[in-house]
């Protein structure tokens, strides 16, 4: 049924990725890539998740390692724009060539609304009134908070705001006070961290998803969900290699097409990657496919003995969770799920 901790082990390579630009309060993504039956898979929660939440990420690598999987084609995609000052707009955004569609980092920690307003100002000025903008807050502010800055912001003409606030009784009551500026709430964290991801969408605290295909347990997982919530869903990475980019394009064809652009150009943010033809934004899209590890960039940025061990012994304990009872196992057909 699931792969043995050995099998996982053995199949495994840990990589440590330089950002081209700093993200997430990280210049270096960590990720362990496993090769299996069906093609390389990738393994990588970051580094503060705990055991618990990290084995739904595990299940996802199983899920898409050891499924067929079938995709192709190609799906639309935004810019990612992290929380940088205006005059570093233009260098980020260079590196996602012919997207229409950038999401703006705001609510960032040690920043201001005023902030936020410059970057998106910015981008607005550099993609004309044709561009699409989404702001992602991360659940940062509360429920006042979030009202005045999207008054402020909407005369940008905004797609949805993420995740503006943490809770979903917050999403709920911030979509009832912002209802003049017509402006779509879309649930990020309320679906991938919820014990429940079906809440938001329950309590009408949200017009669409986000969905990453690693914190929701995998391609299957996520496709299920997204059929029991019944909103349209953007798929979007978690700043994954181009291997866990794949895992996403492959769930984002496999679900009805919302008319938004997906999460999925974030290969772009890394310097350097594990495949010699890797999935970046090509005249704003990104390949369904699964792309050809390369061995001598997995040496090349191996990570450091240290660093690997951590990972392994990650994976051991993640693993033996999937086979506990607290909600990880298989599905009918053998293949792992979570609780959701």
């Amino acid at each position: 049924m699931l792969p043995s901790v050995e099998e996982l082990v053995d199949r495994a390579r840990v990589v440590a990725l330089p950002l081209a630009t700093r993200f997430r309060g990280i210049d270096v993504r960590e990720a362990l890539l496993i090769e299996g039956p069906q093609g390389w898979t990738e393994f990588s929660p970051f580094v503060e998740y705990d055991d618990a939440e990290a084995a739904a990420w595990l299940a996802a690598a199983i899920d898409f390692g050891w499924t067929p999987h079938l995709g192709a084609g190609d799906v639309r995609v935004n810019a990612t724009l992290p929380a940088v000052p205006p005059e570093r707009v233009a260098a980020v955004l260079d590196r996602f060539p012919g997207v229409r569609t950038v999401k703006v980092k705001v609510a960032e920690r040690g920043q201001t609304r005023s902030d936020d307003v410059a970057r998106v100002r910015e981008v607005r000025r550099r993609m004309g009134a044709e561009g699409r903008i989404r702001i992602d807050a991360n659940g940062g502010w509360n429920v006042d908070e979030a009202e005045h800055a999207l008054r402020e912001l909407s005369p940008f003409d905004l797609e949805y705001a993420e995740q503006p606030c943490a809770t979903v009784p917050e999403l709920a009551e911030l979509r009832e006070r912002i209802a003049d500026l017509a402006i779509p709430i879309a649930a990020d964290e309320s679906v991938r961290k919820a014990a429940d991801p079906l809440a938001v969408a329950r309590e009408g605290a949200a017009d669409l998803l986000i969905v990453k295909a690693q914190p929701l347990g995998g391609v299957t997982a996520a496709r299920r969900i997204v059929a029991a919530a019944g909103l349209p869903a953007v798929v979007s990475s978690a700043l994954d290699t181009s291997v866990g980019i794949a895992m996403g394009a492959h769930l984002a064809a496999s679900l009805p097409d919302p008319g938004l652009d997906h999460g999925l150009g974030t290969a772009a943010l890394l310097s350097a990657d594990v495949t010699d033809d890797p999935l970046l934004p090509r005249l704003g899209r990104v390949e369904v496919r699964r792309p050809t590890v390369s061995a001598t960039l997995l040496d090349r940025h191996a990570a450091s003995p240290e660093r690997t061990a951590w990972w392994l012994d990650r994976l051991r304990r993640c693993r033996a969770l999937l086979d506990g009872p607290d909600g990880f196992g298989t599905d009918s057909d053998g293949f792992p799920r979570s609780a959701s």
